[in-house]
């Protein structure tokens, strides 16, 4: 072999070398990566070819695919799509996907790598391919219950089981109708998108765990309280200096209780006390006596600054550090600059509810094959405990305290103990935010809700405390 002859040859092989590694780094390690790539189309149109499969909440289909006689040959169609339309999210031809349609697209395309074997089966026996169900957590009559609770308030109320982490109902409103994006005419998913995207309303946001996190005001006091009664150094009997008004340290600023007077009418004021008629000026004291990173410590173990998912991302509350001791005082009753979401602040209250143990919320109750084969079964995983049982015992007593005889009264059910917390978080020269979390029975907690309410007109007492009890009557009464 002459010389030129041998140097096409190396050529050649290094191409043919060069062809082959990449050809199986492609096949072997960005199969997956490739395949969920928005831009990848033709994992797009294959979707719409195979029967996607269906949503479902208590055994009744609330997303399914329908078949059409089009290019795509199914149609996704959604029953009561604004209900549901927080929990479903939506599957477009060109505008991607959120909520469960989005998180288990794999499943329910029947693409994951748990269904290679019906994949393949499909292939060889000539069979359509069809994706997995997925049977949600959610309680169809707590869903209605706080569908209708919320009214015309732009808000969430989520609801939980504390024993399981089952969320039982998760609603965000102003909420979407997903028929609209599911259409199979490019122009007019487009056009749909565009309408809701410009909706000043925003009903994309999912409020309950991914839109702007909110100002918890005095439901974090939750927290505080937990904080200093599991640290050991408080109980409930523990006294505070109880002024109408305190100046903020190094500061011209002044803090005031939401009655604008004492907390009680005493010189001093014990914690308990404190908590029931949920007065600001003892916890931003208790606050600042626990210190910054106590109070921290206690945020994350409850799920601050975690990222979760329920299958879909969940957007991590903050408790950020504080630049001086009266951002940290503001910060111990839920004001400066904490935020969180809907689902966090029941997390807190579901933890209390459980004993001390937070359990991880999901949305997923199963995940089934086409032949009913269980790919993904029932799973309840702690999180984390957050606090003790003599601490969640305390604090249930408390918050029970502040259903009978505090700030948070209406949320009074007559013949159950309920416990609860209110909150009104201001917002800057913005209207106030309206909140309330708690649980029920206190004894043999069934639900731990939270409810959020946006521009708010009154207290959290009088616009989320009724919400959340209709909620809670709807489930106790099934």
């Amino acid at each position: 072999m002459n010389k030129e002859l041998k140097r096409v040859s190396a050529i050649v092989l290094i191409m043919f070398l060069t062809l082959f590694t990449s050809t199986t780094v492609i096949a072997v390690f960005q199969t997956d990566n490739l395949r969920v790539d928005p831009r990848n189309t033709r994992t797009l149109y294959a979707s719409y070819s195979a029967e996607r499969g269906p949503i479902l909440v208590d055994g009744g289909a609330v997303a399914e695919s329908t078949p059409v006689d089009d290019q795509y040959k199914f149609l996704r169609t959604y029953s009561s799509p604004e209900l549901y339309s927080a929990v479903t999210g939506y599957f477009t031809l060109n505008q991607g996907n959120s909520g469960v349609e989005g998180a288990l697209n794999d499943y329910l395309s029947g693409t994951a790598n748990a269904q290679f074997i019906d994949q393949l089966n499909s292939i060889i026996t000539g069979q359509k391919p069809k994706g997995a169900s997925v049977e949600l957590t959610i309680d169809p009559v707590a869903q209605q219950a706080a569908w209708d609770a919320l009214g015309d308030n732009a808000g969430s109320v989520v609801a939980v089981n504390p024993k399981t982490g089952a969320i039982i109902a998760m609603v965000s409103k102003p909420a979407f109708d997903p028929n609209l994006l599911a259409v199979h005419d490019t122009t007019a998913v487009i056009d749909n998108y565009n309408t809701l995207l410009s909706d000043p309303g925003r009903p994309l946001l999912n409020r309950a765990i991914a839109g702007d996190l909110y100002a918890p005001g005095s439901v974090f006091k939750l927290v505080t309280a937990a904080a200093a009664i599991d640290s050991g150094q408080y109980t409930p009997e523990s006294e505070f200096p109880n002024p109408p008004t305190l100046q903020l340290p190094q500061s011209t600023s002044t803090i005031s209780n939401a009655a604008d007077g004492n907390c009680g009418g005493a010189e001093t004021v014990d914690l308990a006390t404190a908590l029931r008629l949920s007065c600001n000026i003892p916890f931003a004291q208790l606050g600042a006596a626990l210190g910054e990173d106590t109070l921290s410590q206690y945020a994350e173990a409850f799920g601050f600054e975690r990222p979760l998912a329920v299958p879909q991302d969940v957007t991590p509350s903050v408790f950020p550090a504080t630049e001086s001791e009266a951002e940290l005082m503001l910060a111990s009753f839920g004001q400066a600059s904490v935020r969180v979401t809907p689902l966090q602040v029941a997390m807190v209250s579901a933890a209390i509810a459980n004993g001390g143990r937070l359990m991880e919320p999901t949305l997923v109750e199963s995940i089934r094959a086409p032949n009913l084969t269980v790919i993904q079964p029932p799973q309840e995983v702690v999180l984390n405990t957050p606090v003790s049982p003599a601490t969640a015992a305390t604090l249930t007593q408390l918050m029970v305290d502040n259903v009978n005889n505090g700030a948070a009264s209406n949320a009074r059910i007559n013949g159950v103990d309920v416990a609860g917390k209110t909150g009104t978080a201001e917002n800057d020269g913005a209207e106030n935010t309206l909140w309330f979390t708690g649980f029920a029975p206190a004894e043999d907690p069934q639900i731990a809700v939270a409810v959020v309410v946006e521009n708010g007109q009154g207290f959290g007492n009088s616009v989320a405390a009724p919400i959340a009890r209709k909620v809670i009557e709807a489930v106790l009464n099934k």
